[in-house]
């Protein structure tokens, strides 16, 4: 099977990280073919950001796979995604929540900046349970430096230390697809399970895939009606 997992921010580097979570939990057969948006921010921190990198979402999904990823934590688009996609599309934040609500009584998100917590909140009122979310917690180091900061995993795995204990909470669930490489060092050092979305969505897709299962085209999922779109949305036409 083939599983396209989207970047939906336009940093190539980013991108390579996200390929190496997905990868890495994969199973024999699958491959991961992780591609970079092809228009957007470089970053999504805001709704501003996560409207304007829906398009090239659309533009992504549109390449047929038998699966699809959405790496942003956000999970923006995701609904659009899945009118037009050719397999399941399965979002980092909706994986992540699903798994940690499976393994744990009640978990912690530890993500970015603190805009971004109102988002998480939203995700996790739609994904799970009551309750299942104790809380949500921002590190404030902004995206694109959690590569590059020498002391952003510190910082996040002491975040998440304090989010366990201030929550009661028993999961860590880690709020940025840029977080990924922190899960491994940040579970053996909590002593808790941390999820990584982009891992947990990668199983999810090739679980929903091997079972046989799509997105159902009756009602709200169905493909979109024919319609022209003008000016720069040109492209998106359908007849």
């Amino acid at each position: 099977m083939r599983i396209r997992v989207i970047n939906p921010n336009t940093t190539e580097s980013m991108t390579a990280l996200i390929e190496a979570s997905a990868r890495a939990v994969a199973g024999p057969g699958t491959v991961v073919e992780a591609v970079t948006s092809g228009m957007g921010p470089a970053s999504i921190e805001s709704h501003y950001d996560e409207a304007l990198a829906v398009p090239g979402i659309l533009a992504a999904v549109a390449e047929p796979a038998d699966g699809y990823v959405l790496a942003c934590f956000g999970d923006p688009g995701l609904d659009a995604a899945r009118e037009v996609a050719s397999g399941p599309v399965v979002g980092i934040a909706e994986a992540a929540m699903h798994a940690a609500a499976m393994v744990g009584r009640g978990f912690s998100v530890v993500t970015t900046l603190s805009r971004t917590k109102g988002r998480a909140h939203d995700l996790a009122t739609r994904y799970v349970a009551a309750g299942a979310c104790r809380g949500v917690h921002a590190c404030d180091i902004a995206v694109l430096d959690l590569e590059h900061d020498p002391g952003a995993r510190k910082e996040v795995i002491d975040l998440a230390r304090h989010a366990l204990e201030r929550d009661g909470s028993d999961v860590i669930v880690l709020g940025c697809a840029g977080m990924a490489e922190f899960a491994a060092a940040a579970s053996a050092e909590l002593g808790v399970p941390v999820v990584d979305g982009v891992a947990a969505a990668t199983v999810l897709v090739e679980s929903l895939v091997r079972l046989g299962l799509r997105t159902s085209v009756r009602e709200e999922y169905a493909p979109p009606p024919p319609k022209r779109y003008t000016g720069l949305l040109a492209d998106f036409t359908r007849s």
